[in-house]
């Protein structure tokens, strides 16, 4: 009988406790849960991956309804939150992860979504009440107000890329339409452009040429619109129902949009697609069940958009290799349904917010190869 070879060795070296007095190192987790001192023989040492204080951080006590959408910002050290008790949150990304603002009483109803100023020290808001809000973040102060629609507005994007360097901000609402607004603190109480769709949109989403607009529908189709001709170009098909989220991947080449029927397709958007129906990948995984919750998807950004992530209502998240559309990672944490994603702009950190009204900060292996 031959000799069993060697074991290989483990991924995480195991080493002594450290003395009580001594500050454990970020890279050490102590492997027993329990608080009593003896009971700490073994800490782990952890391969960490990013600039975080933890490996996992949980942000919580600041909501107190469950988060809609809750995103970073351009520069990835201040992440914000928008709750069903109509407050945004205001966190900092990195150590000590302070919540330093809670700015209360922007809408009279739910907040829906929100979006950082690419341009201005702005953040936008869109809720049920029917209105978009700027605040300044500066002084936590409403700049602005408007009546944007006649129903409940679901989600809003913004662009700098349409020319003569002036942000434009899209929102689409249930009254059918989408309109377009001049962003920043000062602007006319008029859209630049109202575009028909006739049902509900759920979610837009600029191209990153700024000329068009993505429209997720309750027809279960992403209209395509020329934002300067303000016309339908084409719709992307595929989805057996309605669309919950749209999002751009950074190079601005395919959309990624989740849907009510826990399939969540990626668009291929370029001028000349190789595929008839467009349809890049089909990825399977993130359930949306029964609630009907619009799940806000993301593409990572640190690795040019290789992983996309979308909560689901099982309280975890996938990420997808958007390449081989294999499941990498099902994360668990959450208490409730997962309703959104967001990815760091320059870090493998993912975001996400769920209907607990908490959120979960975590760092994820680097792609290889980047």
């Amino acid at each position: 009988m031959s000799k069993r070879g060697a074991s290989p060795p483990p991924g995480g070296a195991l080493i002594k406790r450290a003395r009580s007095g001594s500050p454990a190192p970020n890279t050490q987790i102590a492997i027993s849960s329990s608080n009593n001192e003896r009971e700490q023989g073994l800490i782990r040492t952890v391969k960490r991956t990013s600039s975080l204080e933890a490996p996992i951080i949980s942000l919580s006590g600041s909501h107190g309804g469950e988060i809609f959408s809750c995103r970073f910002d351009p520069t990835g050290q201040n992440l914000a939150a928008c709750s069903a008790d109509r407050s945004v949150s205001l966190w900092r990304t990195y150590s000590p992860n302070t919540n330093y603002g809670l700015i209360a009483n922007l809408h009279k109803a739910p907040i829906l979504d929100l979006q950082w100023s690419l341009a201005s020290q702005v953040l936008y808001t869109v809720s049920a009440d029917h209105t978009l809000a700027v605040t300044d973040l500066t002084t936590g102060q409403r700049v602005r107000k408007l009546h944007a629609h006649r129903g409940i507005i679901n989600s809003l994007d913004r662009t700098l890329a349409g020319g003569a360097g002036v942000e434009l901000v899209a929102t689409g609402a249930d009254d059918g339409t989408i309109r377009v607004w001049e962003g920043g603190d000062e602007g006319p109480k008029q859209p630049v452009s109202v575009y028909e769709l006739g049902c509900p949109v759920t979610s837009v989403c600029w191209s990153a040429d700024g000329a068009s607009i993505y429209a997720g529908a309750l027809d279960n189709e992403i209209h395509v619109i020329d934002f300067r001709k303000n016309e339908e170009v084409y719709s992307l098909v595929g989805h057996t129902d309605t669309p919950t989220s749209l999002a751009l991947s950074p190079n601005g080449h395919y959309l990624l949009s989740p849907s009510f029927s826990s399939q969540t397709l990626i668009h291929d958007v370029r001028p000349f697609s190789p595929s008839p129906n467009r349809i890049h990948r089909v990825l399977m995984g993130a359930p949306a069940g029964f609630e009907n919750t619009l799940l806000r998807g993301a593409w990572s950004k640190d690795d040019d958009g290789r992983r996309v992530g979308v909560g689901g209502a099982d309280r975890t998240v996938c990420i997808w290799e958007v390449e081989s559309g294999k499941v990498l990672y099902k994360l668990p944490g959450h208490k409730g349904t997962v309703t959104a994603v967001d990815f760091h702009p320059k870090e493998p950190i993912i975001l996400t917010g769920s209907k607990d009204a908490t959120m979960l900060l975590g760092e994820i292996e680097p792609t290889v190869g980047v």
